[in-house]
């Protein structure tokens, strides 16, 4: 099934992107231009990124985009056959993290943070659904930077739908989405500046 986009004629923030079997909404710039500017500028400069790692059909790979993982406690995160342990929040991070939980009237504990240099580094299609996160996880998604297109693909249906992720703005999974949608984020040649993605989760202790 082609791509049914719907990028321009979206309705006015926020509101649920996906047609059925889930909940993500778009919230839109919720950090005006100075804010994200800045913000976009300290995390390139103080976060300690490394390329990410991940075992995939069995080999060892090494991705161009770069990543780091931040949380309340030392929380071991295993996703694609590598261990991440969180770092200790960052002043930024916090503030960020603050704004969120007042919008999204939710707690989370922990941030997996990417970078992608350009347009060439993106992500293919996945779900949300490691062990430690538990089923159907709330995921809220802040984007500094170039602004990118992200999919979304039911697991059943195939169908396709997409949204525009720009600079300083706000996507929270939550529900079914997890269970029943996957999500990218396309490469594109046109774009050439850096995109940084946090995305804010609650572990589960017990993991």
């Amino acid at each position: 099934m082609e791509f049914k986009l719907k990028l321009d004629d979206l309705p006015t923030p926020p509101f649920n992107v996906l047609p059925s079997n889930g909940e993500a909404i778009y919230h839109g710039v919720t950090f005006d231009l100075p804010q994200a500017d800045g913000f976009l500028g300290s995390l390139l400069r103080d976060i300690p990124w490394r390329h990410d790692e991940a075992i995939m059909f069995g080999k060892h790979i090494v991705t161009a985009r770069k990543v780091a993982w931040y949380g309340d406690e030392n929380y071991s995160y295993t996703y694609s056959g590598h261990n991440h342990v969180a770092l200790k929040w960052t002043e930024s991070l916090l503030t960020i993290k603050t704004v969120v939980e007042e919008i999204a009237g939710y707690t989370y504990n922990s941030c997996l943070l990417n970078l992608y240099l350009d347009g060439s580094q993106g992500m293919g299609w996945h779900h949300d659904d490691e062990k430690g996160l538990g089923k159907n996880a709330n995921i809220a998604s802040v984007s500094f930077g170039a602004e990118r297109r992200f999919d979304f693909r039911h697991k059943q249906s195939r169908e396709k739908v997409s949204v525009m992720l720009e600079h300083g703005s706000l996507l929270i999974m939550r529900g079914t989405t997890q269970s029943n949608w996957q999500h990218q984020i396309p490469k594109s040649k046109k774009i050439t500046s850096p995109r940084i993605n946090l995305t804010f989760r609650r572990m589960l202790h017990e993991s």
